[in-house]
């Protein structure tokens, strides 16, 4: 009976509470057709988006609407040799009305499509597809079937994509679900069906939700308990219908994120370890660990050849103070303020960013040319003033900042080491800032500011222990030398930062082969999928070209005559992704693997279910030993 009850209201939301089909030309979401570019090249493939722009309090439906709507159709009228492929669509949401679940887009969204042109056609050829889309809108009191003409002008060319549109479809794609490269395994239990996802346990979920594509399978409205074991997600509700073979679906981890999936029939895992829905507590054990790992991966980068010279004019400046401890705690104080703040002003424009839908990671503000010209300006500054061309203003005793009482002067500096050190993920560091991926954002942006703190650890243990300060040597000549040969690694830093900008402002980058071993291929999922199902072992590294231990690993390791002589003799299949312009797919694959920032580094061994992590500093023996390995 429950079950005829919830088909009637079905049928009542569909036929009593719409009052007739809307007028033509008056809807209620705005469809709009666009083309990547207007000339797709004959025997190429472009894609179109079509954007629906519901009215406030509307929304539309995923292609399985749930128990009371359904998804967009669309009949073609393609030019000969023209063939569209069907719609893909974003991750949607869970509404319930009136007990029945609905699967909706309560905003803006896009579905997108691959057009296939045929070889045969003759550039100049008019392209121009129109069509006949239908779709239901609905608000929480009525639906409304919905018509209209969608077309989109295209000439056979040269398929050159503009920057803008480029981004644009960017933007959508990365909106999409992501396809899982293995099948999960689904099985009915009585009056319970059940299912198994195979998810390594470092991928972030955050209140997720099954999306079944396939009909008659599940009760939509019921509760759906997920839990984990070992790396597979367990997902039991309620059972109806008497669907069988393949099923369809679409698992939501979070905001904008999912994974598109086939599950098979089979044996199903016992459930394990409950997952929570987002809003109950967090991991203490892994909050600790990633906060920990901030903090000494924040120290390390006090190493780094952009970070190091600034924590030295610091130390001069102590020098030159004369040992005065409260000036020095003053200092340090500010110093440490700056880094965290710098840091976590960093971290939750990243959280609010990937709340909205974006895929980005950290050091994403290096992906756009504006900072890294800002950073190039910021590091000639330095490499000036530690030249001793000019004295800047916040760094030392007796200019402008500095003549504030010091605290000023301490916390720009401090805010701009942690700024610079943001290019790379050092030891520790992956791991921790890839943690908060998993962890609820008032969590997370602790670990954000441990970042901060560990940059300025030294600085703030010289300010505030006497024994180390009284260690500094006395002022003397070594002081202008010193700062001099601090001026080297700043620009070399100025001269990377340089030549990122210059190809950044060019438009493109050259063949990832030319730049490393001229057997690596470009990443891709598709590309992935192809090199494992080879049976061959295949080596995935991310890498940025502002990432100075990426590039340190690639010249030290990945790169040396006799790594590369082992992959050869092994048939090992290397794939390079590079993340220096930014990249969604790349996005969604670090996070994955519970990271947000590059390198990454994983090995498939052959027929193995789940790649191998590397460590982030790599050697010539572990790659050769991996290549030669059984």
């Amino acid at each position: 009976m429950t079950r005829l009850w919830r088909a009637a209201l079905a049928l009542l939301a569909l036929a009593v509470l719409a009052p007739a089909p809307a007028a033509a030309g008056q809807t209620h979401i705005a469809p709009k057709l666009i083309a990547e570019t207007a000339a797709p090249a004959s025997g190429g493939t472009t894609t179109l988006a079509l954007t629906m722009t519901p009215e406030k309090s509307w929304h539309g439906y995923w292609s399985n609407g749930g128990d009371a709507g359904f998804g967009l159709q669309v009949e073609w009228n393609a030019p000969e040799g023209v063939t569209v492929e069907p719609f893909r669509y974003p991750v949607p949401d869970a509404l319930i009305l009136f007990g029945m679940m609905n699967h909706v887009y309560e905003h803006p969204y896009a579905l997108l499509a691959d057009v296939r042109i045929d070889k045969r056609i003759a550039p100049g050829t008019d392209l121009t597809l129109l069509g006949v889309a239908n779709w239901l809108a609905c608000t929480d009191k009525v639906c409304v079937p919905e018509k209209a003409v969608i077309s989109v002008a295209m000439k056979a060319g040269d398929g050159s994509i503009s920057a803008a549109s480029r981004a644009r479809f960017d933007g959508w794609r990365a909106l999409l679900p992501q396809p899982l490269d293995r099948h999960g395994a689904w099985e009915r239990r009585g009056d319970m069906v059940r299912f198994a996802i195979p998810l390594p346990a470092s991928t972030a979920i955050d209140a997720p939700h099954l999306f079944v594509e396939t009909q008659n399978l599940v009760d939509y409205p019921a509760p759906q308990n997920f839990s984990r074991n070992g790396n597979h997600i367990i997902i039991e509700t309620r059972s109806k219908g008497e669907a069988a073979g393949p099923v369809a679906a679409l698992l939501k981890l979070g905001a904008g994120r999912g994974l598109s999936l086939q599950l098979d029939p089979g044996a199903v895992p016992a459930a394990g370890k409950a997952i929570a829905d987002g809003t109950g507590g967090i991991d203490i054990a892994l909050f600790w660990t990633a906060l920990g790992g901030a903090i000494l991966g924040g120290l390390i980068l006090n190493l780094m050849p952009c970070v190091f010279p600034i924590l030295s004019l610091k130390a001069l400046s102590l020098v030159r103070a004369g040992g005065d401890a409260r000036e020095a705690k003053v200092e340090a104080a500010a110093y440490t303020a700056g880094a965290i703040v710098t840091t976590l002003l960093l971290g939750a424009a990243l959280l609010a960013l990937r709340a909205a839908g974006e895929q980005i990671g950290w050091a994403f503000q290096l992906q756009h040319p504006a900072s890294v010209f800002l950073l190039l300006l910021l590091a000639i500054a330095i490499t000036l003033n530690l030249a001793g061309a000019y004295e800047l203003p916040s760094f030392g005793g007796g200019q402008k900042l500095a003549s504030q009482g010091g605290a000023a002067g301490g916390f720009w500096t401090g805010a701009l080491a942690a700024f610079v050190a943001t290019p790379c993920s050092g030891p520790l560091l992956g791991a921790a800032l890839g943690a908060t991926l998993v962890l609820p954002a008032w969590a997370a942006l602790p670990v954000f500011g441990g970042l901060g703190l560990g940059i300025a650890l030294p600085f703030l243990a010289v300010g505030f222990v006497p024994a180390l300060r009284n260690r500094l040597p006395k002022p003397g000549p070594w002081m202008v030398r010193f700062r001099k040969w601090m001026a080297l690694p700043m620009a070399l830093t100025a001269l990377a930062l340089a030549v990122l900008l210059w190809r950044q402002m060019d438009g493109g980058w050259p063949e990832r082969g030319a730049q490393t071993s001229a057997s690596a291929d470009s990443f891709s999922p598709a590309a992935l999928a192809k090199a494992r199902a080879s049976g061959k072992p295949v080596f995935v590294y991310f890498t940025a070209d502002w990432c100075l231990s990426c590039k340190a690993n690639e010249a030290g390791a990945i790169d040396r005559e006799a790594v590369q002589e082992a992959f050869r003799k092994k048939g090992v299949v290397t794939l390079v992704g590079d993340w220096t312009n930014g990249d969604p797919a790349i996005t969604r694959t670090l996070a994955e693997h519970g990271r947000n920032s590059v390198p990454l580094y994983l090995w498939y061994a052959p027929g193995a279910a789940q790649p191998e992590i590397l460590p982030q500093i790599l050697t010539p023996g572990l790659l050769t030993g991996k290549a030669k390995a059984k």
